[in-house]
C-alpha cells in the first residue's frame, strides 16, 4: 500500500510560495471538485459565506463532478491554509487543486 503523502508537508510548501509570490492582503483562487451533489456545494459556499467570496460553478461534461472555484481576499498565508483544511475536513470526498 502507497503512504500518502503528508498533508502538513504540503501545507508547509505552499505557506512558504505564498509568501515568495503574493503580497498579502491578497485575492486567492481556490479550486475545489466534488461531486455532483447540492450539499457538498452548498457547504464550500457556508465556509466561505460574508467574506465577499465570488463563486463560480461548473459540472463537468456527463454532470458526475462538479468543479468549484472561490475568489476571495484574504489576509495572509495563514488565512489561506485554514479555508483548504476546513474544507477538506467538512466537505467528504472534496479534492482541492
Amino acid at each position: 500500500m502507497e503512504s500518502e503523502k503528508n498533508p502538513e508537508e504540503f501545507y508547509d510548501k505552499l505557506k512558504v510560495q505564498l509568501k515568495e509570490t503574493s503580497s498579502w492582503p491578497s485575492v486567492y483562487l481556490y479550486k475545489f471538485i466534488v461531486l455532483t451533489n447540492k450539499s457538498k456545494i452548498v457547504q464550500i459556499h457556508d465556509i466561505f459565506d460574508n467574506m465577499g467570496a465570488v463563486i463560480n460553478t461548473k459540472e463537468s461534461k456527463n454532470a458526475k463532478y462538479t468543479s468549484v472555484s472561490v475568489n476571495v481576499k484574504m489576509s495572509d498565508p495563514d488565512a489561506v491554509i485554514a479555508k483548504y483544511k476546513r474544507v477538506g475536513n467538512e466537505v467528504e470526498g472534496v479534492i482541492s487543486l
